[in-house]
């Protein structure tokens, strides 16, 4: 049995109970070595193989789980944050259908929800933004041009960027030229939840200054929309003593 398993954003307390009690009782770890905290591996049991994914290539992880299964093995595929979210966990589940090895996979806390956590601020806020997008810049790797950087921000919503730190520059760029002003609110979290993060407030416009003020050039994430600044939101009508809900009465009799 293959299960692919969130570690959460970085802090060892934040995989959840039931991906840590995978990883105790695995006999094979395939985990992403450049993004996962290598503390996680600390309570693996005596005679667990441990590879690190980061030297490896898609056939060579394969190859490992079908000898691990092969030899009855159980085996953990330890992704960084959620396994949904820039994964690359298709291409490993159909080969492991293709070769009729059982698999699972249990989720974790995304890093972008880490990153809103390190910077005490909530994506969606009533007349702010109601949605965010998750996304990244085009580099070696290609993006539709209908999902490009300056299509999603013609929508002027929080946007949560993934994968771009090294191009903050042309971001900024594709990120003004899709309608944010150059002074809309943006924040930088470098490795959110870790022992060492960083936190940078600034504005689209001075991403790249920032970054480079903290000499942060990958493993962050960037965060832009009005929603950064919080200062000016209406109020939960969900908890507004006027407002009716289906558990409770409220003033306005409605």
């Amino acid at each position: 049995m293959v299960h692919i398993v969130g570690a959460g954003p970085g802090a060892p307390d934040l995989i959840t109970v039931r991906g840590k009690e995978l990883l105790l009782r695995a006999d094979v770890i395939i985990y992403a070595g450049s993004l996962v905290n290598p503390v996680l591996l600390e309570g693996r049991k005596e005679g667990c193989q441990v590879y690190d994914s980061a030297e490896m290539t898609l056939e060579e992880v394969i190859a490992v789980m079908e000898k691990a299964e092969k030899e009855g093995k159980t085996t953990v595929r330890l992704h960084t944050g959620d396994p949904c979210i820039y994964g690359a966990i298709r291409e490993q589940m159909d080969e492991l259908d293709a070769r009729g090895i059982s698999y699972d996979v249990c989720p974790g806390v995304s890093s972008f929800c880490g990153a809103a956590s390190a910077l005490k601020m909530e994506y969606t806020l009533p007349r702010v933004s109601q949605s965010v997008v998750i996304t990244r810049m085009a580099g070696r790797t290609p993006v539709p041009e209908r999902e490009s950087i300056a299509s999603f921000a013609a929508h002027g919503t929080t946007m949560v960027i993934f994968l771009s730190t090294g191009m903050l520059d042309a971001l900024a760029e594709e990120l003004i030229k899709g309608g944010y002003a150059p002074d809309t609110p943006a924040a930088i979290v470098y490795k959110a939840t870790w022992d060492e993060e960083k936190t940078v407030i600034c504005t689209v416009e001075s991403l790249s200054e920032g970054a480079k003020r903290e000499s942060i050039r990958k493993t962050a994430l960037i965060l832009v929309g009005n929603a950064v600044a919080q200062n000016a939101y209406e109020r939960s009508r969900l908890y507004d003593p006027a407002f009716t809900t289906e558990f409770r009465k409220g003033t306005d009799g409605k």
